[in-house]
């Protein structure tokens, strides 16, 4: 019977998982020659428990408008990203890519936005 390691991390698999699968398809990205992927982050991946599925967030610094182009190339890229999992991580099942944009990366810049404009709007005020 194996003993287990003192030091080991002990996270959900399907925490391991999904970095591990947003770790294959970020670095994969760099390796592809497309233009509409230049400028792409993976932000999440959730895997499904059963390894059928994964949803691969990311932002693209276009924001919305460029949604449609990226989508497109993805969708061009995505037996190759696949296979990219499929060598690299050790799992009984290459899951099959679904992508979508990062709506709380975009959110939470919005807000950003407006609170650096509420600030903006504030008169200088003598230090405390």
């Amino acid at each position: 019977m194996p003993r287990p390691q003192r030091n080991a991390p002990r996270y959900p698999r399907t925490a391991r998982v999904n970095e591990l699968v947003r770790q294959i398809v970020a670095e994969s990205l760099e390796r592809v020659d497309d233009e509409r992927l230049d400028l792409v982050a993976i932000t999440q991946v959730v895997v499904d428990a059963d390894l059928r599925h994964a949803t691969v967030y990311y932002d693209a610094l276009g924001g919305a408008e460029v949604d449609a182009a990226v989508l497109e190339a993805f969708g061009e890229q995505r037996v190759r990203l696949q296979a990219a999992i499929g060598r690299q991580a050790r799992l009984k099942r290459t899951p099959e890519l679904l992508f979508k944009a990062d709506d709380v990366e975009r959110t939470a810049g919005r807000v950003d936005d407006i609170i650096r404009g509420l600030h903006a709007d504030e008169p200088d005020a003598p230090p405390a």
